[in-house]
């Protein structure tokens, strides 16, 4: 990627509700410029979308789940997934994954456990056949949280 694109990238990541005018004076270009710049990255793929990382307890819920498991491997099997866990809301991440015997992890936001359990018993009922094993780490989204989820430390990483 470009030098100009990936500067551009990183300011989108530290604060993407700003005007295009305000990003150009910081890299010190035209805001056509960047308008171009933006919407070439929109339409290549590398931004897929513009959205907000809301507070999540504050819309109510209170745990994330982050669920790592041992499934079958069948490409059949993985379009199945992908279709499940797309029209599950609450899910905000599905992957492969490699290491501590686990092949796939999920991330999933609840308002409760009780919400947390069904969703599981749900999982289990529905990929029962197919899943070897399954382990989930529970963590609450109010009290002490270290680092807040955000995408704008990636632009720290990037600048150092």
């Amino acid at each position: 990627m470009k030098k100009r694109m990936m500067q551009l990238l990183l300011e989108l990541l530290k604060d993407s509700k700003r005007s295009d005018r305000e990003i150009a004076k910081v890299l010190g270009v035209s805001q056509p410029t960047i308008t171009r710049m933006r919407n070439k990255l929109v339409k290549e793929g590398v931004i897929r979308e513009f959205t907000i990382i809301p507070d999540f307890s504050r819309m109510g819920y209170a745990i994330l789940a982050i669920t790592c498991f041992k499934a079958k491997m069948k490409m059949e099997l993985i379009e199945r997934a992908r279709k499940w866990a797309m029209a599950k809301p609450n899910i905000i991440f599905a992957g492969r994954a490699e290491g501590m015997g686990k092949n796939g992890l999920m991330i999933s936001i609840h308002k409760d456990f009780a919400e947390f359990s069904s969703f599981i018993a749900d999982l289990m009922i529905e990929w029962g056949d197919d899943v070897e094993e399954y382990g989930t780490l529970l963590t609450p989204l109010k009290g002490t949280i270290i680092k807040p989820f955000s995408l704008k430390y990636l632009a720290e990483l990037e600048e150092e």
